[in-house]
């Protein structure tokens, strides 16, 4: 019973997240060219879409790491309760 209730939510996502990869990675030609297209008559949106591309690319990992202090800082609190209440 325990395996459903870890292998149904992550087969739903997996398949949520493997249904648009044929659209997403249909896109990455088009985005180069057009960035490529409008570095070379003068515009500056390639330079833009770079700061996008390393802000996606950190996001994740910013957030990753807010849980894990939070969780950090949480644990830490409880084992002081625990020691506390332990030398009562």
């Amino acid at each position: 019973m325990k395996v459903y209730k870890i292998l149904v939510p992550f087969l739903v996502v997996l398949c949520l997240t493997a249904l648009p990869l044929g659209e997403l990675l249909a896109q990455c030609p088009m985005c180069r060219m057009t960035a490529e297209s409008n570095l070379a008559n003068g515009g500056s949106a390639g330079k833009g879409l770079n700061n996008g591309i390393l802000y996606i690319f950190a996001f994740p990992y910013m957030l990753i790491g807010l849980i894990g202090f939070i969780w950090w800082r949480n644990n830490k609190k409880a084992q002081q309760l625990q020691a506390d209440n332990a030398e009562e």
